[in-house]
């Protein structure tokens, strides 16, 4: 059902030409001679300095992500919280309608 299709090599319809002859070459040694130092080569990138007043931010800003993020989380685990024991009030206060009813 699913077979591959395997491509045909095609015909050469030209003139081939036959491989190059490859002649061996020698070899000349040469003593190379010392590169110059390099020179110390300038950054294009422009460097970040921390002055006091950035790293005073940088701390300030660091708290209140910690801050924020914290109050988000321990929010969605009291409402976890609330939801669990009001669904728990509501099956208590269910149970006793039904218990009551059988009693009659």
């Amino acid at each position: 059902m699913l077979r591959p299709k395997i491509p045909t090599m095609p015909t050469p319809t030209g003139l081939v030409s036959p491989p190059a002859v490859i002649e061996p070459t020698t070899v000349v040694q040469h003593h190379p001679t010392p590169a110059p130092a390099p020179a110390a080569q300038t950054s294009s990138r422009p460097t970040v300095q921390l002055t006091p007043g950035t790293i005073l931010a940088l701390i300030g800003g660091g708290t209140a992500v910690v801050l924020v993020v914290g109050a988000v989380l321990v929010s969605m685990l009291l409402a976890v919280a609330v939801t669990g024991a009001s669904v728990a009030v509501c099956a208590l206060v269910i149970r006793s309608l039904i218990t009551s009813q059988h009693r009659r």
